[in-house]
């Protein structure tokens, strides 16, 4: 029996001047507008926060995208289901 070689997850982050953003890993773009990005990437959520934010170019089939505008602020974000958790058990605690 063969097994399907195991593909090592890819994520890289390269920026540029602070005005452009190339990001590889990028599973899908979740939302986006002129201020701030969220992407599902191969580590988790990643928020990109800026100015006159814009999609330079985006191949979701590759797992890259890359961003222009001033890029003021990167941040990896807990999943949503997690973050839930975490605030269900903190209220559970406090109204017992």
């Amino acid at each position: 029996m063969v097994e399907d070689p195991v593909t090592p997850k890819q994520h890289e982050i390269i920026i540029s001047n602070r005005n452009t953003i190339e990001i590889t890993g990028v599973i899908r773009l979740d939302s986006f507008d002129r201020e701030e990005f969220l992407l599902y990437t191969e580590f988790g959520y990643l928020g990109i926060q800026g100015q006159n934010l814009q999609i330079k170019s985006l191949d979701l089939e590759l797992g890259r995208i890359s961003i222009e505008g001033q890029i003021a602020d990167i941040r990896y974000l807990e999943d949503a289901d997690s973050a839930a958790e975490k605030n269900e058990s903190i209220f559970g605690r406090l109204f017992r």
